[in-house]
């Protein structure tokens, strides 16, 4: 995190937009050494920005390479050098079965969320009159945040995703080793209905007796409890007591 200092420090959009391009173009001339066998130094920039206009989305390769035409197979390779370099990530789908997790189809976020809106050409007007955006942007925000938490956690959870053919879904889905469950729903919206916990509820329902709670972040004030294990809580208890 720490290469992300100066972009802090850049108090104009114009400096941190120049800060953040100047960035993604030094990580992969430094790191990914199989540019020199590609032949158009764009390609994995661009592969880049268009994972962003997707992050939070499900990774399609077939999706991709219509939009940038590329081979899916050279599209899998660009792909693991954005992974190799730490820039994107993915979340796999959480499923009773241990074996789907690995064949279902996993989303794609980016590493940084400072970077994401950049990609984006995200301002903060413009995340207070795009929902979907502003959701989007959120959405990356809350996962990397649980991502570092995971990571001293003493119980060392596993994330995931959880969606059902039927359209029910949960963000993001914590397993710990012994099997227990935490979901947790992110909002882009001030204030919250019983509706919010649907999915959640839906979760516990396939989980049984290894549910342990349900949380919906939110970009409220107060904590509303909807039931002795659903809570909505503000986004900031993220980073605060």
């Amino acid at each position: 995190m720490d290469d992300y200092l100066p972009a802090v420090a850049r108090q104009s959009a114009g400096r941190l937009d120049a800060w953040f391009q100047s960035y993604v173009t030094t990580v992969l001339q430094r790191n990914i050494r199989d540019l020199a066998n590609i032949a158009d130094s764009t390609a994995v920039p661009r592969l880049l920005s268009v994972v962003a206009a997707r992050a939070g989305g499900l990774l399609n390769f077939a999706d991709l390479s219509r939009t940038m035409a590329l081979p899916q197979t050279t599209l899998k390779r660009f792909f693991a050098l954005l992974e190799a370099t730490f820039l994107v990530q993915l979340l796999r789908p959480w499923a009773r079965n241990l074996g789907q997790r690995a064949i279902q189809t996993p989303k794609v976020y980016l590493n940084d969320t400072g970077l994401l809106a950049h990609l984006l050409g995200v301002t903060g007007d413009r995340l207070k009159g795009e929902g979907n955006v502003a959701g989007s942007v959120l959405e990356n925000f809350v996962l990397m945040e649980l991502r570092k938490q995971c990571a001293w956690s003493t119980t060392r959870p596993e994330l995931f995703y959880w969606r059902t053919v039927s359209g029910r879904e949960v963000d993001v889905v914590l397993e710990d080793r012994t099997g227990k469950v935490v979901g947790v729903e992110v909002k882009a919206a001030a204030t919250l209905g019983s509706n919010d916990v649907g999915g959640l509820q839906a979760l516990a329902s396939a989980v049984g007796r290894n549910w342990v709670r349900g949380v919906v972040l939110y970009t409220g004030a107060e904590t509303i409890p909807f039931s002795a294990n659903f809570h909505g809580i503000p986004i900031r208890r993220l980073w605060s007591a």
